[in-house]
């Protein structure tokens, strides 16, 4: 079993509760618009990270990260994009990849909108874990964390950071 924690869109925006939330984590998953390298290193003092660049990546963090991930966890194969759209609307640019070699999981970002959903169609789970960073117009930023067991997802949770809980 492995914990772990999945944010995005943090766009250079760090705050102390990103640590506490993944204390204990196995790995930190990044979907994108990091905003700076700086970010990974401070994630990288919690657990390993595994990312993706986003639209707003500069090159540090392009030369580091890949545009898409794959990889396996436990017995779970997962991939991470940062503009993947949705179950039923996803981007254009990884549309046959998930439909043709499905993954257990697809990891994404970029809308700012938290959407955790089974797309049925696929037979797989889609984590948005919406922003993390105050870039944007949502109102309340989001994280989630989650344990993977073999091929099972288990033991969601959500932080949500409230606009008017700003204190960092």
């Amino acid at each position: 079993m492995k914990r772990i924690g999945i944010l995005s869109d943090t766009h250079s925006h760090w705050d102390e509760r990103y640590r506490k939330f993944f204390q204990g984590c196995d790995e930190i998953w990044h979907a994108g618009d990091m905003g700076t390298i700086a970010i990974a290193r401070q994630l990288e003092e919690i657990a390993p990270v595994r990312a993706v660049y986003g639209n707003c990546d500069g090159r540090d963090v392009r030369l580091e990260y890949p545009e898409i991930l794959r990889f396996r966890i436990e017995d779970a194969d997962v991939v991470m994009k940062h503009i993947g759209g949705s179950p039923g609307h996803y981007d254009s640019t990884i549309r046959e990849e998930l439909r043709t070699r499905t993954p257990a999981l697809f990891v994404c970002g970029h809308s700012h909108i938290l959407k955790i959903q089974h797309d049925a169609s696929l037979g797989m789970l889609h984590i948005n874990p919406g922003a993390a960073g105050l870039q944007g117009w949502q109102n309340v930023r989001t994280l989630v964390r989650l344990t993977v067991d073999g091929r099972r997802f288990l033991d969601l949770d959500v932080l949500e950071i409230k606009r008017d809980e700003e204190i960092c």
